[in-house]
């Protein structure tokens, strides 16, 4: 690799640690240099599978729970409506008050 001059300059990615070479007149990448390989960053397909297939039972289960609640949503509200129902015939009926009559 060539050593970076004026014209040259070398930026380290944040994430992966990857080495970019950047000629500053053009803007283009001149040389890229691959992170150094950590061994407790290898993929694992087997825990990619499990960790997939956790996350679908974990869509599943909030989908069954959406549905139970959408069949009872009805009960509920006739439930609220009854009770609200009772509380207004259990209050007397009165007549409201206008602005003309609390002069």
């Amino acid at each position: 690799m060539r050593e970076p001059s004026n014209r040259q300059f070398q930026v380290v990615c944040p994430c992966c640690g990857a080495r970019l070479l950047i000629d500053r007149p053009l803007g283009k990448i001149v040389s890229h240099e691959n992170p150094p390989k950590q061994p407790g960053r290898t993929p694992d397909l087997d825990q990619a599978g499990k960790v997939l297939a956790q996350e679908a039972a974990r869509r599943e289960a909030l989908f069954r729970q959406s549905t139970e609640d959408e069949k009872r949503k009805a009960e509920l509200l006739d439930r609220k409506f009854e009770e609200a129902l009772k509380k207004s015939k259990a209050e007397p009926i009165t007549r409201p008050t206008r602005d003309i009559d609390l002069d």
